[in-house]
């Protein structure tokens, strides 16, 4: 097959199976630009050139039910109000499918998206990122899951009531707390999938000796080409993931794929702060500033991986745990301007999907990696057998 048709077959794959994406980080995108549901700001979620994900562009990239990160930041558990401010995300979505039903649906279930596929509208199933808002109260998480919460990302940047993240070096409770060992028997109970992305090691193997049903690794990817980051997954991890049946749904972002484009950036970062120190500008917003990072950026443009990259650490949890367990986590929305060169938004998965063919992927297998492997542990979650 030639180069053209594997591009058209792509395309067509694209769209003939349910994309699912572990990780889109809309609400809080939407929520920082003060998004109210009232007609003027209506066409936000349906096509714009800001962020990476709209109505028209998931359309013809095939994207056909995205989690939508119910972001907490971390600064809720110092100040309270993250249960008050999961609700606000919640009904900001909630809202948009309802403002939009010819367009979006919320998705509880599998099954919910699948009807959903059929009638041409793209779901808007929900995790919350963050476990802030359950708060010392395990009722909450019956409460989440009625409103829509499918996932629930333990923590996030900092140590919570839950667990310790990979970010914070504190390591409060050397793993789960005690309450947070009781949050995971309550997950399982209540059908809501247990996310192990931002968790520390140590979170992890606890939460794998607990846990009775698959996890998943909502928006992570291989540390074997980060080595030293925490954030993703190292092989054993990944090897143990597979042996408890869960998914890990590789983050799209150059930071999470490649150490060597992020070592490349770093320093270029600090050559130019140190041109700024040398003519003594403080002020980077000024003229002087600006003038001097468009003529450095001229000769040291920002490096970026590219959608080979992601393909590469889908290779390498193949390799490591089989096709069963790999998928999309892409963090759209979520990760800024390091996304990869060729899945610069959610209108791109085709040329995803296009080099998975090119490296001998099946039909079957893509299928898998698009929506039949999250929909596999979504749904023994959802029945909790």
């Amino acid at each position: 097959m030639n180069d053209d048709a594997l591009k058209e077959l792509a395309d067509k794959i694209a769209h003939k199976y349910i994309i699912t994406d572990g990780h889109v980080d809309l609400p809080y995108r939407l929520q920082v630009k003060k998004f109210k549901l009232e007609k003027e700001f209506l066409g936000i979620p349906i096509q714009t050139d800001q962020g990476d994900f709209d109505y028209v562009r998931s359309k013809k990239g095939g994207l056909d039910a995205p989690f939508m990160s119910i972001y907490i930041p971390a600064k809720y558990q110092k100040t309270g109000g993250a249960k008050e401010f999961a609700d606000e995300l919640i009904d900001m979505i909630t809202g948009i499918a309802k403002v939009h039903p010819d367009k979006f649906a919320i998705a509880w279930t599998p099954n919910d998206v699948k009807k959903q596929f059929k009638k041409g509208l793209i779901s808007l199933p929900m995790g919350m990122e963050n476990g802030a808002p359950i708060g010392d109260d395990l009722a909450n998480l019956a409460y989440f899951r009625k409103r829509g919460i499918s996932y629930i990302t333990l923590t996030h940047s900092k140590d919570n009531q839950i667990c310790d993240s990979s970010y914070d070096d504190a390591r409060t409770w050397k793993g789960l707390s005690p309450y947070g060992r009781k949050v995971i028997a309550e997950m399982n109970k209540v059908g809501i999938m247990v996310d192990i992305s931002h968790v520390s090691d140590s979170t992890f193997y606890q939460v794998m000796e607990l846990t009775k049903m698959p996890v998943i690794a909502s928006h992570s990817s291989c540390r074997k080409f980060t080595p030293g980051f925490e954030r993703n997954m190292n092989d054993d991890m990944i090897k143990r993931l597979g042996q408890n049946g869960g998914v890990i749904q590789i983050n799209f972002g150059s930071t999470f794929l490649d150490s060597k484009v992020q070592d490349a950036n770093n320093a270029n970062r600090k050559a130019l702060q140190k041109i700024f120190e040398e003519k003594g500008i403080k002020d980077r917003k000024s003229d002087e500033a600006k003038a001097i990072i468009d003529a450095y950026k001229k000769d040291h443009p920002t490096l970026f991986a590219d959608v080979n990259t992601v393909a590469d650490h889908i290779d390498h949890v193949v390799k490591l745990a089989g096709v069963d367990h790999v998928g999309f986590g892409s963090d759209y929305d979520g990760v800024g301007d390091s996304l990869p060169t060729g899945l610069k938004d959610v209108s791109k998965y085709p040329n995803l999907i296009y080099i998975l063919l090119k490296r001998g992927y099946s039909e079957d297998d893509i299928a898998k990696m698009c929506y039949k492997n999250v929909f596999r542990v979504w749904q023994k979650v959802v029945e909790g057998k």
